[in-house]
Parts: C-alpha cells; sequence; structure tokens
C-alpha cells in the first residue's frame, strides 16, 4: 500500500470525523506539504476537497432517505449551521438539500464515492539525477489553479507560445513550466515562461517567479506530453514515498528544452522536483 493508499484508508475511516490534513500527512508518514501534493497528482482532487465531497455525499444519502431534521445532517457533515451547509450543498451538487429529500433520490447529482486505486497509471520511471540548481528567474503567462481547472494549463501554453523568443530579458531557448504558491487545497500558481536576466522590462501583465539555488531530483518524461500525468503519479504516489527523499516547500518545474516540439508534444521533457539537503 503506497502513501496515498494509505491516505485514503485513513479518510475513508474516519471522515465523519474532524480529521486534519496533518492527521492524514500523519496516517501515512508524510508532511503535510508533501500529503496535499502527492494526493492531488495520484487522485486529481485536494484533501480538503475529498473529504468535503465524501462528507456531502453520504450528508445527500441520508437526506434522499427522508432525514427529517436538515441541521442534524449538517451537524453529522461537519457544518455548524444549517446555512451553511446549503451553501456547501448547492456548491457541490446544485440542488439544495430541501431538494434532494423532497425527490428521494441521488441519481442526478455527482457524488462523490470512495477513490478506488488504478495501479494502470503507474510507469517504470528513470532513476532520477540529483543537481544543485541555480537561482532563476521565469517571467510568462501565469494563472491560478485547482485540480479541476489545471486542466486548461495546455491552453496557457497556446497564449504564451507567440511570446517565446520576444520575452524581454530572455536568457536561452528552454521554457519552464513552474508550479508555485500552492495551499493545503491543492490551489496553486501556474507560470508558462522562459528563464530572463532581470524583470525590469518583462510586461505587468506577465507572472513572475524567482526560484533560489536549490538541490532537485529531475526525473526525463520521454513520452508523448499527452500522458505527463501518468507521470507525475509515479513521481509522487510512488517514487518519492519510497525514496526516502524529504520533498521541499518551494517551486517545482518542467523544463522544456530544445528537444522538445511543441507542435507535436514529443522529444520529452524534465521535471524538476525540490528537496531538502
Amino acid at each position: 500500500m503506497n502513501a496515498v493508499e494509505k491516505a485514503i484508508w485513513f479518510i475513508e475511516g474516519h471522515f465523519a470525523e474532524g480529521i486534519t490534513l496533518d492527521d492524514i500527512a500523519a496516517s501515512a508518514g508524510l508532511s503535510r506539504f508533501y500529503m496535499s501534493r502527492a494526493f492531488a497528482a495520484v487522485t486529481g482532487c485536494s484533501v480538503r476537497g475529498y473529504i468535503r465531497g465524501r462528507r456531502l455525499s453520504e450528508a445527500a444519502r441520508l437526506l434522499c432517505k427522508g432525514a427529517p431534521d436538515i441541521l442534524c445532517v449538517a451537524l453529522e457533515a461537519g457544518y455548524n449551521s444549517h446555512e451553511a451547509f446549503t451553501r456547501a450543498f448547492r456548491d457541490q451538487f446544485g440542488m439544495t438539500p430541501e431538494q434532494i429529500r423532497a425527490q428521494g433520490h441521488v441519481d442526478n447529482i455527482p457524488l462523490v464515492e470512495a477513490i478506488k486505486m488504478d495501479e494502470s497509471f503507474v510507469v517504470d520511471l528513470e532513476e532520477p539525477r540529483i543537481v544543485e540548481g541555480k537561482p532563476l528567474l521565469v517571467a510568462g503567462i501565469g494563472a491560478r489553479y485547482d485540480c479541476e481547472s489545471s486542466k486548461a494549463i495546455p491552453s496557457q501554453w497556446q497564449r504564451f507560445a507567440p511570446h517565446i523568443g520576444h520575452v524581454p530579458g530572455q536568457v536561452g531557448d528552454v521554457c519552464y513550466g513552474v508550479c508555485c504558491n500552492s495551499d493545503d487545497e491543492n490551489n496553486f500558481d501556474y507560470i508558462a515562461g522562459v528563464k530572463v536576466k532581470d524583470f525590469s522590462e518583462v510586461p505587468d501583465s506577465f507572472g513572475r517567479v524567482r526560484i533560489p539555488a536549490q538541490k532537485y531530483l529531475i526525473f526525463r518524461h520521454l513520452d508523448h506530453i499527452s500522458t505527463i500525468r501518468s507521470t507525475f503519479m509515479t513521481i509522487w504516489g510512488k517514487y518519492l514515498p519510497e525514496s526516502g527523499h524529504d520533498v521541499a516547500d518551494a517551486p517545482n518545474f518542467e523544463r522544456y528544452g530544445p528537444e522538445f516540439d511543441p507542435r507535436t508534444g514529443n522529444g520529452g521533457l524534465e521535471i524538476w522536483v525540490p528537496v531538502k539537503n
């Protein structure tokens, strides 16, 4: 059982209780930062989003069976008021608790079921090389995502493509996809950009990130870019938990060198994961 499977097992046994990200991370032997990243990489959703969805899904099942007191259902789901519960319920399912109780079924709402791990996603990785990375300034088009909206990252690269080679102060022809400023909900900033010598002439509309000197594990993704999620899943869900490396709370990024062909998605790229010394 890998670290994410341990976390899911713990959540499924305790999501009705007041568990925290620290509790879940401890159950898998990981830091809260690493737990948040690994869970999202493997499952496609945040830890808190999954717990919220599971609690509200069980509440929906109770309501469709005719639970007479919605406030009691709300309290069992971890909400302190009818209003807060209704707001979260509507955000999750697009319907109110009263509507679900009245219709008597949950066939038309997207319940969040227990995640079943799919080992077919796991791929064999080359052993990463370890480097001491130098400071790096990256500027480009930035956006903030969550697990679901991150599917739009390819279109972000399309918007940035015409700027490549024309960014003021650009250094070299390598592109970087930098993930930074993540939180416990696994919302994060992503910058599709290039290395620059400084930010003095970078357009105000561009995102920018200053990456300090840092030790990295560098993984190679050699297949088509469309399969990169499998590599991320394997790195965060299998390799890192088994490796003993301690992931650093610092930006991680994809490095697209001259060998990568953005027109076809072939050629390969590198994934740089920061680790502690």
